[in-house]
């Protein structure tokens, strides 16, 4: 005995919605859009005066420098260097991987990973070193903070093209 005609077009249609699902989800997870952003710990391999030196990035994600106050993020082609306290009151900023984002856990201010400003108290991008290559090193004068607010477009080009 076969099923009625309302069950049978509700079993091909909740077949066919877990299939589509399931294709959003691989090509999502396959571009790293639903993947989250690792987060890693680490300090500069090398110091020179004001600069910092640090291995390049291997893939998207973050590393936290907390000795020298630094966060380093690569990020779609790009690597960029962050002062490691909000720009609001000063407090250490922290990356959610699963929300590929910071966030401030003071006021809640958040971020997208190349440091543009989404939402929250504060009222611009996360403050940004200037940067440079050096073979497969990323080098960051700390004597060059840029502020985007007062730097539009020193802030903007403080950032490592890959």
């Amino acid at each position: 005995m076969s099923a009625p005609p309302c069950l049978q077009c509700s079993l091909a249609r909740r077949g066919f919605l877990r299939t589509i699902a399931g294709a959003v989800v691989a090509t999502l997870t396959g571009t790293g859009q639903a993947a989250a952003l690792p987060v890693r710990f680490g300090v500069a391999s090398e110091t020179r005066g004001d600069e910092r030196r640090y291995p390049l990035p291997p893939s998207d994600g973050a590393t936290i420098d907390d000795v020298n106050e630094v966060i380093l993020a690569r990020f779609q082609g790009a690597v960029y260097a962050f002062n490691l306290s909000c720009p609001h009151q000063h407090t250490a900023l922290r990356w959610l991987p699963e929300q590929r984002r910071f966030q401030c856990p003071k006021h809640k201010s958040k971020y997208r990973p190349d440091g543009v400003f989404l939402s929250g108290r504060a009222t611009r991008g996360m403050d940004r070193f200037k940067v440079r290559r050096d073979g497969q090193q990323v080098v960051v004068d700390l004597d060059a903070l840029v502020q985007q607010d007062r730097d539009p477009a020193g802030w903007g080009a403080a950032v490592l093209r890959l």
